[in-house]
């Protein structure tokens, strides 16, 4: 039976931490329907003239510092060092005005750079989102990214609900969901994201931080086994691991995504973590690198 070729991964030390490197060939059997790549789904990336402001406004919001320098270059090199050959960079438009250079950032990302594919961003404030939305359309873009938090509104915002409608058949939903407030007071909620999956069942949605940043418990209650995915972005430092294993139990391992959070964290980095928190290895692993690739485009 012929067979084709794909690198594996190790670890190697650099400066304290463990990175992936790809180390050696392996022989993969076709029949096993391997998708051709490893996809980091949570990665931002910056116009070079507001990237320090925006990672500036990333460390003030979290008050975690960046470990990367937020560029496509720099985004592309680490993604190699750590084996993973595509990426989705998520772009936010805070305000209407931002609207359409932000989706002209991604359409140009998504033109100049093969190993990105970018999302796109609306906003409910905009008045214009149905032009834009044909925009990304016309332009190939797969997707568009919601951070609440952010972008200044609240997921259960009603003007949210014809966006939803028009756009749920041609576009991935990448949604930040969770903060360290109640989920009453947040922007982004588990139970704020439930009722959109309930009122959209078609809706194709990415719930960022396994569902829930430090509202994991209420991730783990009404987001964990639904027809959505679960990237694993800023989980692993966190996450109390008794509720870690408890949504790795609950939610399908085919529906779980890799995302590095990059240019807060290293990509080689976070990847260690994954496995070292998970206990994912060998084929778990490399079918939670896979999943975006079968997402973006149909490799299942």
């Amino acid at each position: 039976m012929q067979k084709t070729c794909q690198q594996a991964l190790c670890f190697i030390a650099t400066g304290g931490f463990l990175t992936y490197e790809r180390c050696c060939t392996i022989q993969i059997d076709p029949m096993r329907n391997v998708p051709p790549m490893f996809v980091d789904c949570h990665t931002h990336v910056f116009h070079p003239r507001i990237a320090q402001k925006a990672m500036r406004q990333l460390r003030e919001h979290y008050g975690i510092p960046c470990r990367c320098q937020g560029t496509p270059e720099d985004l592309l090199e680490r993604e190699r060092k750590a084996g993973i050959e595509h990426c989705i960079a998520l772009c936010a438009a805070t305000s209407a005005a931002q609207v359409r250079p932000c989706n002209a950032y991604a359409v140009q990302l998504e033109k100049s750079c093969p190993q990105i594919t970018a999302f796109g961003s609306i906003h409910p404030d905009c008045s214009e989102w149905k032009e834009q939305l044909d925009l990304l359309r016309q332009n190939g873009i797969r997707g568009i990214k919601l951070h609440p938090d952010f972008q200044g509104f609240r997921l259960d915002d009603p003007r949210l609900l014809p966006i939803f409608e028009e756009a749920q058949d041609d576009f991935i939903f990448s949604i930040h969901i969770g903060d360290k407030n109640p989920p009453a007071l947040n922007p982004s909620c588990p139970f704020k994201l439930a009722a959109i999956l309930k009122a959209f069942p078609r809706l194709k949605v990415v719930a960022a931080h396994l569902g829930g940043y430090w509202q994991w418990q209420y991730s783990l209650e009404v987001i964990a086994g639904k027809d959505v995915w679960l990237d694993t972005s800023s989980c692993m430092q966190d996450m109390p691991q008794d509720v870690l294993s408890a949504i790795l139990k609950k939610h399908p391992r085919e529906r779980l995504l890799f995302g590095s959070d990059y240019p807060i964290m290293d990509p080689g980095d976070d990847l260690a973590l994954l496995e070292q928190r998970t206990g994912f290895h060998d084929d778990a692993l490399e079918e939670v690198l896979s999943n975006g690739s079968r997402m973006l485009f149909d490799h299942a």
